[in-house]
């Protein structure tokens, strides 16, 4: 989204996030992200939700899930795929954690876009039942059907790309 557009909608998510002994020579830890609560819960960020063989859920911070009325075709495709997602993303952090999280959305390009950041982690988890409602809801409201229009291509000119001659001579 560009910085102007402002979301109709904000959501507030926690995030839950796992980290798994690695058995690899060259990292201790697997960070990922594994699940969003449907609420922002009153726990502090990095609160150890369990602790068993190796690996620890941590509630990691909160989020929003912002919707926009321009991407409501995306979040109907998301809903229609057979299991919605939402797309947590963590980012490298300098603090005491080595992650923070960065961003959540209901959008799988958005999602992806973050991707191309080589250090984030981004993860598709199931979205809860209460946000497909809620994100139902909005599409319900807000979604306006575009029609495709396809752009007609121009001809080539092949004199448009003929060598031509220059004044003194050819190229």
């Amino acid at each position: 989204m560009s910085p102007a557009a402002s979301p109709l909608l904000s959501i507030p998510v926690g995030v839950v996030v796992e980290r798994r002994k690695a058995d690899s020579p060259w990292v201790d830890f697997i960070w990922r992200g594994i699940a969003v609560l449907p609420d922002e819960p009153a726990t502090k960020p990095w609160t150890v939700l369990r602790d068993q063989d190796g690996t620890t859920l941590f509630y990691a911070g909160s989020a929003a899930v912002d919707l926009y009325p321009s991407e409501t075709a995306r979040y109907r495709d998301n809903l229609a795929s057979g299991s919605p997602s939402i797309w947590t993303v963590l980012s490298p952090s300098e603090g005491a954690w080595p992650y923070a999280v960065t961003a959540v959305t209901a959008d799988p390009a958005e999602g992806e876009g973050f991707t191309e950041a080589a250090d984030n982690l981004v993860e598709a988890v199931p979205m809860p039942e209460v946000l497909r409602e809620a994100i139902e809801s909005f599409i319900a409201e807000h979604h306006v059907e575009r029609e495709f229009v396809k752009r007609k291509r121009r001809r080539a000119d092949p004199e448009a790309l003929a060598r031509r001659d220059h004044e003194g001579g050819q190229e």
